[in-house]
């Protein structure tokens, strides 16, 4: 007999489905082969899929996140995702969940309709931009930086929003770190991003949490505040409301469930 696997697609940082990040959420008993997991993940093809096994401890389980072509080390979409999923259809009663990753304890917690990510910031130090890079955008930033990912900072958020990326020259770069985000001053908000993943199966990911414990540190310094509103301008585009606090960011956004379902293993 196939093994049942319970699975929900979210869309994370909206409050509408068809926008935000879409994800998948598996609800694992124990966890399967590594090998399995990738391949769950690529044939849902979506951005990302989040698996999780409950804890021995109530509150806390335990986390892993695939994209269609490699396990992630730290995915802000689909934690936000799964918690979701665990405060709306598990009938989880308390307001903070404890997720155990390969980053270290992620801490959600539920405020009304917002979830709250509690992350690692990961400061970035300013860079030059490697020549590979240069040549897939048509316009030079004006600033570099770098931690987990590039970040180039753009003078207007109409030039992070026109932007098209060569992808053809970007998909021959041998890219030293997890992605490429390109960031600006926001109008209506404090800044704004998108974020490109080269010789990835997707290519623009559409709202991505993780880039932002680099983004948070950034433009919390730039803008001299603590507590942002960011706004990632892809497609479907996504919010988020961001807090700076020193080693930590916090990271909060709305989720909705699209579908529900089970696969056979």
């Amino acid at each position: 007999m196939p093994e049942r696997v319970k699975l929900f697609q979210v869309d994370a940082f909206t409050n509408h489905v068809f926008g935000g990040n879409p994800a998948a959420v598996c609800l694992l008993t124990h966890w399967l082969p590594s090998e399995v997991l990738q391949k769950i993940a690529a044939e849902n093809f979506l951005p990302e899929t989040a698996f999780f096994v409950p804890g021995k401890e109530g509150g806390h389980f335990d986390i892993k996140w695939f994209t269609p072509d490699i396990e992630m080390d730290l995915c802000g979409h689909a934690t936000l995702a799964a918690a979701h999923v665990i405060f709306n259809h598990l009938n989880f009663s308390a307001s903070t969940i404890f997720f155990n990753s390969n980053s270290g304890v992620l801490i959600v917690t539920r405020n009304g309709s917002l979830l709250t990510l509690d992350f690692p910031s990961r400061a970035p130090s300013r860079v030059d931009l490697p020549e590979s890079i240069a040549q897939g955008f048509n316009v030079h930033p004006a600033e570099v930086w770098k931690a987990r990912d590039y970040i180039l900072v753009f003078e207007h958020a109409k030039i992070v929003k026109n932007m098209m990326p060569n992808r053809s020259v970007l998909d021959q770069i041998n890219l030293d770190c997890g992605g490429i985000i390109i960031t600006a001053k926001g109008s209506g908000v404090d800044f704004v991003s998108r974020f490109f993943t080269p010789q990835a199966s997707i290519f623009e990911d559409p709202v991505t949490g993780s880039a932002h414990c680099s983004l948070i540190p950034l433009w919390a310094d730039k803008i001299g505040k603590t507590k942002l509103v960011a706004l990632q301008l892809s497609a479907r585009q996504g919010k988020l409301f961001c807090e700076h606090r020193g080693e930590r960011v916090l990271i909060s956004g709305e989720a909705i469930t699209y579908l529900e379902g089970h696969i056979l293993i």
